[in-house]
């Protein structure tokens, strides 16, 4: 019996799962890594440390499973997508520690861009705002603060990636320097509707072209496992942006189909099929993957604190002993006695497209306990994704019918239950938790003909839980009116 093991990279730590046919998990193994934060906004992460985290919890999965590289049918990547590393092609040695998707650092470049005119120039090539968030400027400021660092790049020394790229580069011993649409296409540097690098954003943010990565389909050959530390000889089928992976483990195949993965942020995905579907509300329009010749394309609202703040509860304030805690904090209480947590640790993302606003907790009073700050966090998550889906559904003129959910967080009943209550629509959680590991799996399965196609795929998902609304609209409607007040407290605070 062969099965399909998934690498799934992520901001906090790195896990590898192995599936079987039916899509069921078979076995686990999950590391933390350390998070670095070099200065106020800026987030890193050590290159080396994330390969090493992903390929010994590769070894300890096939340990648990008692399974070897023969018994491995594909492997499928997902990956933490807009996180920029800049590496040595002929020693394979980083310059520079990883920039996180959550680093603020280029903040100031992006607004120069915009005020030189090119947010229409880019969105219209991309689909995306100018913002911190994406590769490009992170490469940039790679090779104009390392020391020589810009001259091996036009050399054609230096290599660039996510992290999906770096793992591959790893895993098939420098062999393959490659990367999917879904991930190439949050860099502000790749055309969606060429399906290529763009010369002329290439030049406007200053990155060679011969740093790229070859753009390949996410269901297909990415050669395979060289490097002895892993499973030698298992072939590489799938490689997918984590959220573009839960999509796609969510079984929404279909255009109008919504998944939100609550992660270390929230990322709200609405499938748009072949359409790539301009956002007139500050969403991102994103390829979704593509399989074969067909590209297929999703609008994302992208939600950048999600379960970092129950993090920073556990670690920062020390409120909690483990995030699982957080629940039962926030039962304490009847209802979050007129506190609002903004939770903009690193900007605020769609639709506000905030860098500078910052987290913002109001309405404390001498009677606020632990157990309202808890309460408030988790509302402040769901009223984030409240308002992307506001601004999804007036882009895409689709009510949904129900929210697919997914994500460490979604195992929060009390959290879905308030999801659902402010959303007005069911929210259903999938019976596979794992639902972006699985996305990767089921694309690399396909690739080598393990799964025949998206039937086999849309009958194996399955509802685990499903939250309907209780709360009264009228409750509802005055709940996020407070919301939206304290938001705008949080907005430029970093320039006030």
């Amino acid at each position: 019996m062969s099965y399909i093991l998934a690498i799934d990279q992520g901001t906090t730590s790195s896990r590898a799962i192995l599936f079987d046919a039916a899509g069921e998990v078979q076995a686990v193994a999950q590391r933390e890594f350390e998070q670095i934060f070099p200065k106020a906004g800026w987030v890193e992460h050590k290159p080396l440390e994330i390969w090493t985290s992903q390929i010994s919890v590769v070894t300890e999965v096939l340990g648990k499973a008692g399974q070897s590289a023969k018994d491995i049918a594909a492997i499928g990547i997902t990956n933490q997508r807009e996180t920029t590393i800049v590496w040595d092609r002929d020693t394979g040695e980083p310059v520079y520690n990883a920039i996180v998707w959550q680093d603020r650092r280029t903040a100031g470049f992006c607004d120069e861009l915009k005020q030189r005119g090119a947010g229409d120039r880019i969105r219209s090539k991309t689909g995306l705002v100018i913002d911190a968030y994406f590769s490009g400027s992170k490469v940039r400021w790679i090779l104009d603060n390392v020391a020589g660092a810009r001259g091996r790049a036009e050399r054609g020394k230096l290599a660039f990636g996510t992290v999906d790229a770096w793992l591959l580069w790893n895993l098939t011993n420098g062999k393959v320097h490659a990367t999917d649409p879904s991930n190439a296409s949050r860099t502000m540097l790749y055309n969606i509707h060429t399906g290529d690098w763009d010369d002329e954003l290439l030049e406007l943010l200053g990155v060679p072209r011969s740093m790229m990565p070859e753009v390949r389909a996410s269901s297909g050959d990415f050669g395979a496992v060289e490097s002895e530390l892993g499973p030698v000889g298992a072939p590489i089928g799938g490689v997918a942006g984590d959220q573009q992976a839960a999509l796609f483990g969510q079984a929404c195949l279909k255009p109008g189909m919504a998944k939100n993965t609550y992660g270390t942020g929230c990322f709200l995905l609405q499938n748009t099929g072949e359409s790539a579907a301009e956002s007139r509300n500050q969403l991102l329009t994103t390829v979704a993957w593509k399989i074969g010749s067909r590209t297929e394309y999703a609008l994302e609202g992208s939600v950048f604190i999600a379960g970092a703040v129950v993090q920073w509860l556990r670690d920062g304030l020390g409120i909690i002993k483990n995030s699982s805690d957080v629940e039962a904090l926030a039962a304490s209480v009847p209802d979050n006695g007129g506190v609002f947590f903004v939770p903009a640790f690193a900007g605020l993302g769609s639709p506000h497209w905030d860098p500078y606003a910052r987290g913002a907790i109001i309405g404390l009073t001498r009677g606020s306990t632990a157990g309202h700050l808890a309460r408030a966090a988790l509302e402040g998550i769901a009223y984030q994704v409240a308002d992307v889906l506001d601004a999804m559904q007036a882009d895409s003129g689709i009510s949904l019918s129900e929210l697919r959910v997914d994500g460490g967080a979604s195992l929060n009943a009390k959290l879905m239950q308030f999801q659902a209550d402010i959303l007005g629509v069911p929210v259903v959680r999938s019976a596979v938790s794992e639902t972006t590991a699985l996305g990767a799996a089921y694309l690399a399965g396909l690739a080598v003909g393990y799964w025949r196609g998206a039937g086999d795929i849309e009958s194996q998902w399955g509802v685990g839980a499903r939250f309907e609304p209780r709360m009264p609209e009228s409750e509802s409607r005055a709940l996020r009116g407070r919301w939206k007040m304290a938001l705008e407290r949080s907005k430029r605070w970093e320039t006030a």
